[in-house]
């Protein structure tokens, strides 16, 4: 993955070797080509080391939802955790208005991450987040503009690392579809492999 270095630095390249590499396999990933994908500065509080990624999902010029996910290590482990990684992430989208009303919404958005988890492959464990739904309508001098919505999904799981390590490329890949899912964009279809996105190429 081309991305900006935008992170302090030191927060992704250096720490114990098994985050260090975590961090590259976090690189590794390939997304759809309407994700913009960069670095981005890591919280330096919640855990000793941490790396962070930022996306915009763009379609013809339209900027149609944006997240990040952060990658959490504490080498001496967390109970809250139930291990030594953590994965945060957030995804926030434009929906139809009419789909605020839905009692299902909800429900429906957390199974968006859960099933884009499975389908990547990504093992995790002591997965929790929530979903909200927010309407804007508009009054007085702004009575013509039309209603939006937006749904955002905040999460954070366990990721479980295999026999070579932790591999983070299912994980973000995942995190890469509900921006998509979030956002209203088809499934690719089957048997049609991702572009690399433009990560690091804005502006260009």
């Amino acid at each position: 993955m081309v991305a900006r270095q935008e992170t302090p630095a030191g927060a992704g390249a250096s720490g114990p070797a098994e985050f260090r590499a975590a961090v590259r396999s976090m690189h590794a990933a390939t997304l759809r080509p309407e994700i913009f994908c960069e670095e981005m500065p890591a919280p330096q509080r919640i855990a000793p080391w941490s790396a962070a990624l930022s996306a915009d999902v763009t379609v013809d010029d339209l900027d149609l939802g944006t997240g990040r996910i952060i990658l959490l290590h504490d080498p001496a482990g967390n109970d809250a955790w139930d291990g030594t990684f953590r994965c945060v992430a957030y995804a926030r989208a434009d929906i139809d208005p009419e789909l605020i009303t839905d009692p299902m919404l909800a429900e429906v958005g957390w199974s968006w991450l859960t099933e884009a988890l499975e389908a990547h492959g990504a093992t995790y464990t002591a997965a929790s987040g929530t979903v909200t739904s927010v309407a804007t309508e508009s009054f007085g001098g702004m009575a013509d503009e039309e209603g939006t919505a937006q749904i955002e999904i905040r999460a954070s799981w366990t990721p479980m690392p295999g026999d070579d390590g932790l591999d983070m490329r299912p994980h973000v890949e995942a995190w890469g579809e509900l921006l998509c899912t979030a956002a209203g964009l088809p499934p690719v279809p089957e048997g049609v492999i991702a572009i690399p996105s433009r990560r690091g190429q804005r502006g260009t």
